[in-house]
């Protein structure tokens, strides 16, 4: 008989005491701390009491010299900060964990049931039509048209027996990414925004790496709006905000307005309905219910949208019944789409509209 020795379950995932293992701990945990390193810091240094994942060969103070050491990390008036490496990494490690979802899901590919001239084949087939380029045609298929068609016995091969490949056209598209930084981001027991942040940054990394042509803009919406660039994007916190939405939309539009790109489109990500806005420099401001006035100027600028040709796509980390309806008269409006997404869902959600979306059709007429 063969019997089994079992030993202690060590987690592959968990940091054992090396660099590179603590290194990911401390990314994944700036996303916590609006990359505040000093603070990290010392939640490393408590968990480590309670996990034990440093080691007398190399401790936490190793680790600290080391961040200094491979430019992770630098001193500013005495205080810990990190330093644009550190940036690019929490960005790269964010697009690692959310395009590596994607993958695992079987969602890699991303194909459109759109076609036309362009730079991927698809299974579509058509006849040949004047302008085709010569490496769209189906060679094979042709000559069995052309057997099937005049007989094999005199073979005759004309334009009406050539069968085209269709191929998928890739775009260039210019993206507003809204982030709502309202209060209610983090109320109730529920980070909502680390995920909105995580998500920013893995776009904004997949677009710099993979898509650098298209451009991307970040608006940030509590109050008032305003633009945040990629480098903010690790120290971003929520305020203590009302939700100024038309004010997002109205910068989203405008930042838009300037991009010469044929594709345009808004993903908001929010957890609320609108509570406020701005009149004649004053603050209007009403949390109960869904106030008339703030409601219908909002919808008011869905509508422009849709007429310059910018949809919105809403992504809804809220699961309010009443919220969610808003978002469905919202949708409509602008004639976008919605997503009632978990917090865990989120970035695949985005990543799989954002690169569906760069795919559009152009047919000969």
């Amino acid at each position: 008989m063969r019997g089994f020795e079992f030993s202690k379950f060590l987690p592959k995932d968990s940091p054992k005491g090396g660099f590179d293992e603590m290194l990911k701990l401390f990314t994944e945990l700036l996303n916590y701390t609006a990359g505040n390193a000093g603070e990290t810091l010392a939640w490393m240094n408590e968990l480590d009491k309670q996990y034990k994942f440093t080691n007398n060969d190399y401790a936490m103070g190793d680790f600290i010299a080391d961040l200094k050491e491979k430019g992770y990390l630098k001193e500013e008036n005495g205080e810990p900060k990190i330093t644009a490496k550190t940036e690019q990494t929490i960005r790269k490690s964010a697009l690692e964990e959310i395009f590596g979802k994607l993958k695992k899901a079987g969602k890699g590919n991303h194909n459109s049931n759109l076609s036309g001239i362009g730079e991927e084949k698809n299974a579509d087939r058509r006849e040949y039509n004047f302008g085709d380029s010569l490496d769209q045609i189906d060679m094979t298929a042709s000559i069995q048209n052309a057997q099937i068609n005049h007989g094999i016995g005199d073979f005759t091969l004309t334009d009406r027996d050539l069968e085209v490949e269709e191929k998928d056209y890739k775009t260039l598209t210019s993206t507003v990414l809204m982030i709502d930084i309202s209060h209610s981001m983090i109320l109730y027991g529920e980070d909502r925004i680390t995920p909105a942040k995580k998500t920013a940054m893995a776009l904004a990394e997949l677009i710099k790496t993979k898509y650098p042509k298209d451009t991307l803009d970040i608006v940030v919406f509590g109050n008032d709006a305003w633009p945040i660039t990629i480098k903010d994007l690790p120290y971003l916190q929520v305020g203590p905000y009302h939700t100024n939405t038309l004010a997002g939309l109205e910068l989203a539009t405008d930042l838009l307005r300037r991009r010469k790109t044929h594709n345009k489109q808004i993903f908001m990500i929010t957890d609320g309905k609108p509570t406020c806005l701005k009149e004649n420099g004053r603050y209007y401001k009403n949390s109960m219910g869904l106030d008339r006035k703030v409601i219908g100027k909002t919808l008011n600028m869905a509508a422009q949208c849709k007429r310059l040709n910018i949809p919105i796509t809403t992504f809804m980390i809220a699961q309010d019944p009443y919220l969610q309806q808003f978002v469905r008269q919202f949708t409509q409006v602008n004639g976008g789409r919605a997503f009632y997404s978990s917090l865990s869902g989120l970035g695949e959600y985005i990543f799989e509209d954002y690169i569906k979306n760069r795919r559009k059709t152009f047919r000969k007429s």
